[in-house]
């Protein structure tokens, strides 16, 4: 889809938890992106009757699937996350939810492109870095979100109810800036002031609205 630039252009957008890209993912919808969030795809596989319930049940025991039929996040997250964490856990479930994410993707774009007119298209990937040789999407320009590990301990910390230990297993669960950065084209610092980082991303919307 490279060649077809006069009806879109598709972005990768990643960065660690916490380092700031749901802000900057909200501030390109905000300049007229269509962001397609993969955590909230991810979401959305999990609620009942998704295809991926099943084999997540199988894999990680029947008490992860929560009194609705859907995934209860807190206890899978144990399995995946927590101390006592089978070894490949998370690349399991990798495994069961990439492919699936992929084709909800997939299928939003369809809808958007389905509108008419010049869109430009943000996948909004965390692990983009760690999938780039296998997802199958080809993207015109990655964009990563990089704050120090420190601070995004400490906003997890802040915002999120974690413990310094759990907040530091969560950052290193998602791998290193270095896994990012090396397929980036574009590298915002979000621990600028919030201005001076909308002003450049408001900048960077808009000149791929205008590519050709």
């Amino acid at each position: 889809m490279r060649g077809d630039r006069r009806r879109f252009v598709r972005v990768g957008l990643t960065g660690g938890i916490a380092a700031g890209k749901s802000t900057v993912a909200a501030r390109m919808a905000a300049d007229g992106a269509d962001v397609i969030d993969y955590d909230f795809l991810a979401h959305v596989l999990q609620e009942p009757c998704s295809p991926v319930i099943a084999p997540i049940a199988e894999a990680f025991g029947d008490d992860v699937v929560d009194a609705r039929g859907g995934i209860d996040r807190k206890a899978l997250a144990d399995r995946v996350f927590g101390a006592y964490a089978s070894e490949g856990a998370l690349e399991t479930l990798n495994g069961i939810m990439h492919p699936n994410v992929y084709e909800l993707a997939r299928n939003r774009e369809r809808s958007i492109l389905a509108r008419g007119g010049r869109h430009v298209l943000v996948h909004d990937i965390p692990l983009l870095g760690e999938v780039m040789d296998t997802i199958p999407f080809v993207f015109d320009t990655v964009v990563c979100i990089v704050a120090p590990e420190g601070e995004r301990i400490r906003r997890l910390v802040a915002t999120r109810g974690m413990t310094p230990d759990q907040a530091r297993t969560r950052v290193e669960g998602q791998g290193s800036d270095a896994s990012r950065l090396r397929y980036a084209d574009v590298v915002i610092d979000a621990t600028q002031p919030i201005e001076q980082m909308f002003d450049y991303v408001d900048n960077l919307v808009g000149t791929w609205f205008d590519e050709e």
